[in-house]
């Protein structure tokens, strides 16, 4: 066989074997989710996310590309209708009964009942737990709060036809064990910044601080979508300036300047974290190096790190 032609021949092979068969077909809504699946199913699923690099859950348009994905999915993780706000409508149909598991529910307060005749937020066959307190939907970055995720993830995949049941027992137990290891690894890592005030740009920062027990003095803004108004910026401008060593958490997602004209003057650190895991490879240790990777954001808050 000349050259060429077998390297054809093992490109398609690759192709080929790259997944199972008979690998089922997930969909998520953001990175972290995907991580969550393949800690608990490794290579045995084909995952898609449907957020791109770059973009917010919060006010994201999808592709139609994207709608015929969540069409032909076997399985469908997302956080639920206080995340990603472009997913409500389509996954409270009937047409994805059966397939959806959301991790928050509809908010208390909210009409329910309009929800649960025509939607099944409620019995997606896998329903939507309240994973913390109701109050932020960022759930992802509460590493305990994942590991709840987790088992969702694998009480949903363990009722997928062709997947083996022992073996995702074995990952999510490896995935638990790995993941309280480097809890304790990052709370020892955490503790020089323990008297440092931390500033983050929107919530999404809130669950990681208080399982870590940071101290989070001040959020930039309570709605990404909307610019905060000018009483509330004058509020964080006096935090910060009574802080101990302030150090404002960033994220990519959002435009660099528009923090920088608010904290112009002032004695302030930065430090980039992403809340999407966007920079992080999808394998089964990707969740495990994503909780790293905001220490590691964290860490770079220490006088002898930080940048201003």
């Amino acid at each position: 066989m000349k050259r060429s032609t077998l390297s054809l021949a093992l490109g398609m092979a690759a192709a080929v074997t790259a997944f199972p068969a008979s690998a089922a077909n997930v969909v998520t809504s953001i990175k972290p989710l995907e991580l969550l699946v393949k800690a608990v199913a490794g290579d045995s699923v084909q995952v898609s996310t449907l957020v791109p690099a770059g973009s917010s859950p919060h006010n994201y348009t999808m592709k139609p590309s994207q709608r015929r994905a969540l069409e032909q999915a076997d399985a469908i993780f997302w956080v639920g209708p206080e995340m990603e706000t472009f997913l409500s409508r389509l996954l409270g149909g009937h047409e994805f009964d059966g397939r959806v598991v959301a991790f928050t529910d509809v908010p208390e307060g909210e009409d329910n009942h309009h929800e649960d005749e025509h939607s099944g937020h409620d019995h997606h066959d896998d329903h939507g737990h309240d994973h913390g307190d109701g109050e932020d939907p960022h759930i992802w970055t509460d590493p305990q709060l994942a590991l709840d995720m987790a088992r969702d993830i694998h009480a949903r995949l363990v009722t997928l036809e062709d997947m083996k049941k022992e073996e995702l027992d074995a990952n999510l137990a490896r995935f638990e064990q790995d993941l309280n290891a480097a809890e304790q690894d990052i709370k020892a890592s955490l503790a020089p910044v323990h008297s440092i005030s931390l500033f983050a740009y929107h919530s999404a920062f809130e669950r990681f601080a208080e399982h870590y027990e940071l101290q989070l003095d001040g959020v930039l803004t309570l709605n990404p979508e909307l610019s905060p108004g000018a009483r509330h910026i004058a509020e964080v401008q006096d935090k910060l300036r009574q802080a101990n060593q302030p150090c404002l958490l960033t994220e990519p997602q959002f435009n660099r300047q528009w923090w920088r004209s608010i904290t112009e003057g002032l004695n302030v650190t930065f430090s980039t974290w992403d809340p999407l895991a966007t920079d992080i490879e999808s394998t089964s240790e990707g969740y495990i190096q994503f909780q790293q990777s905001i220490a590691d954001a964290v860490l770079e808050c220490l006088p002898e790190q930080a940048q201003h």
